[in-house]
């Protein structure tokens, strides 16, 4: 028998009707996927069925004493206390004695307090009699579960750790029914991980948003989706999904097509001038009507964002190369964030960022932008390297600013590869609709300032792109839009992201921090790094006693030669003097007065700029070639 049950729901907030023709119900240990563009309704479906707001028509039907928890995508700014007390507010109108009792016993731990130590006792017999101590029990569980100390403080956490102990409030309800609402959200990996496991093993009845695909793989059991206003059951797996709702796109395109054909058909009709044959034609004079009501009603179901970058000039084949580096906030007072940090990045590379939140993954991102000065070793940025940068607390948009004059700055137009384009035309790209473009940023929903972020990142002309935590918010399919656009930049990419399908998708390299500073980079996307690691714990593990296979030994042939050796303490030299050719070329490129040349200097000049390029290249896989090499 269903928990829950919803039949030809429809529901406004005044104007058209947001939702209609629902129905939907959810059965004991289902886990339930509920996809939609950012702005489809999921969140006011989500509130239907909590009882939040009433129906304007149909019936939601629920079992008795049915209890729902929810997890919200923002986190409260409001909550304060221990992280004891805030998880046993789940608990109802016990949590303020149970908190209480937890907060004396942990004071008064050594029971020299005899005034403590009577309110303990009064406590104490308060919670015998209403059977209270499974409660107990129930939130020091959830409390441990999520891996947080008792006693911190709430609003000391990191945004991740708060959500984990909001996850541990819902939990400690012992709800029929949980909603997740972007439960992946600020989380790192290891955490996302941890939910995933928890709540594939708790058996409860799940119904969750989100747009981590390995995260909805993994824990789904059937995918529903708001898509113009209703709702549509896909039981499935998520594959299944996008094969099937890719014929159903095709089908509803031709389908549209033959419309607009009948359409137009009857338009020129009606045109040719009917007045004498009025009476006999009334029909289909309503069908027409009928017809164009239909039409423009009829919403824009392929209207995906249309990303342009606004590319510049092409970097130096180095984009940054770094020695040794180490950071630390109080210079070498405190421990490094970052340790011993060696990295060459290359034009082209596309890497990934991954870590425990806190960790300094931002930090990373800073020192390999040059907003960060390193405490020791050496670090060098490449030649025309010309860096866009997303923040993921959309620290470049003003708040109290139209979206309209953040992306204009302060003109009507914007200019990307050259080309002109209104701000009005380039916002409505990024699926703004026109009367949103004049209010101000902090009406938008998270997924909303994202996508203005975005925006206003691509208005700059850039040939390496940083971006930390982009994928937040974002529902799939900006995302997917997000990668092909990644994939297809011809520049550098450096990513932190918490979405593994992500950067399994678009990354070649991935940058780990592993704790007490050390950076270590592996080769590929997330899952490359599992199974790598795999490896490389495997191989730890290994006992010393064991013969090594020979020919893991070194043999004396790969010893560098003489003529080698010099090779190689001559190469910095000729990459520095290499690197300064390049960059004398850039500088009297960028000069207005170049283009005004034959056209022959320039076509020489460029010819002589792709050849040093080429030969910078070709000395930096030398040099790491010999250096390799050396290290045996």
């Amino acid at each position: 028998m269903p928990l829950i049950a919803m039949r030809d729901i429809k529901f406004s907030f005044g104007g058209p009707l947001l939702l209609r023709g629902i129905d939907f119900q959810i059965n004991p240990a289902e886990r339930v996927c509920l996809l939609g563009r950012n702005g489809s309704g999921k969140s006011t479906f989500l509130r239907l069925l909590r009882g939040e707001l009433d129906v304007d028509g149909g019936e939601i039907t629920r079992q008795p004493q049915l209890r729902i928890s929810m997890l919200n995508q923002s986190v409260p700014q409001n909550i304060k206390g221990k992280v004891f007390d805030v998880v046993a507010e789940g608990l109802g109108k016990i949590w303020e004695s149970l908190a209480e009792y937890h907060r004396l016993a942990h004071e008064n731990a050594d029971g020299q307090d005899n005034e403590a130590n009577a309110r303990l006792l009064r406590l104490h017999n308060e919670l015998d009699k209403s059977d209270s101590w499974k409660k107990m029990n129930v939130v020091e569980t959830a409390i441990s579960q999520v891996s947080v100390n008792a006693e911190a403080e709430f609003s000391e956490l990191s945004a991740g750790l708060k959500r984990r102990v909001l996850l541990a409030r819902a939990l400690a309800a012992e709800p029929d029914i949980l909603i997740l609402d972007e439960p992946t959200n600020h989380l790192d990996i290891e955490s996302i991980r941890w939910i995933e496991d928890f709540l594939l093993r708790c058996g409860k009845t799940l119904l969750f948003v989100t747009h981590d695909r390995k995260f909805l793989k993994k824990l789904s059991t059937r995918i529903i989706e708001i898509d113009r206003g209703r709702l549509f059951n896909w039981d499935c797996s998520y594959e299944d999904y996008l094969k099937r709702k890719a014929e159903n796109f095709a089908a509803e395109q031709k389908h549209k097509k033959q419309f607009d054909k009948k359409l137009a058909e009857e338009e020129r009709w009606i045109r040719k001038g009917i007045q004498a044959r009025r009476t006999r034609n009334e029909w289909r004079i309503k069908a027409l009507g009928k017809m164009r009501q239909i039409r423009s009603q009829r919403r824009n179901i392929d209207g995906l964002m249309r990303i342009e970058v606004n590319k510049a000039e092409r970097s130096g084949e180095l984009v940054a190369k770094f020695e040794g580096v180490s950071f630390a906030y109080d210079n070498k007072e405190s421990e490094p964030i970052i340790r011993d940090f060696d990295a060459t990045i290359l034009r082209g590379d596309r890497i990934g960022v991954i870590g425990p939140n806190g960790i300094g993954k931002t930090t990373l991102l800073k020192l390999l932008l040059g907003e960060l000065t390193a405490t020791s070793g050496k670090s060098k940025l490449g030649t025309n390297v010309q860096c866009a940068y997303f923040d993921q607390l959309h620290g470049q948009l003003d708040v109290k600013k139209s979206l309209m004059e953040n992306i204009g700055e302060g003109y009507d137009t914007v200019t990307i590869n050259g080309r002109k384009k209104q701000v009005t035309a380039y916002l409505m790209d990024f699926m703004f609709e026109p009367d949103k473009i004049k209010s101000p940023v902090f009406n938008l929903s998270g997924g909303e300032r994202n996508r203005l972020q975005l925006a206003k990142m691509f208005t700059h002309p850039s040939n390496v792109l940083v971006l930390d935590e982009p994928t937040n918010d974002l529902d799939i399919e900006t995302l997917e839009l997000l990668e092909e656009m990644l994939i297809e930049y011809p520049g550098t990419v450096l990513v932190v992201s918490h979405d593994r399908a992500f950067l399994n998708n678009i990354v070649t390299s991935t940058f780990v921090m592993e704790g007490q500073g050390q950076v270590k980079e592996f080769a590929g996307g997330y899952d490359d790094w599992l199974i790598q690691r795999k490896d490389v714990e495997e191989v730890r593990e290994e006992k010393s006693a064991k013969k090594k296979p020979s020919r893991l030994k070194t043999p004396k042939s790969v010893k560098l030669t003489y003529n080698q050796k010099r090779e190689l303490e001559k190469l910095p030299c000729v990459i520095e003097k290499l690197e300064k050719q390049i960059a004398s070329l850039h500088k009297k490129m960028a000069e207005p007065a170049f283009y005004k040349q034959n056209g022959e200097i320039i076509a020489e000049t460029n010819t002589n700029l792709d050849e040093l390029e080429s030969e910078l290249a070709n000395a930096y896989s030398r040099w790491e070639e010999l250096a390799s090499i050396e290290e045996l």
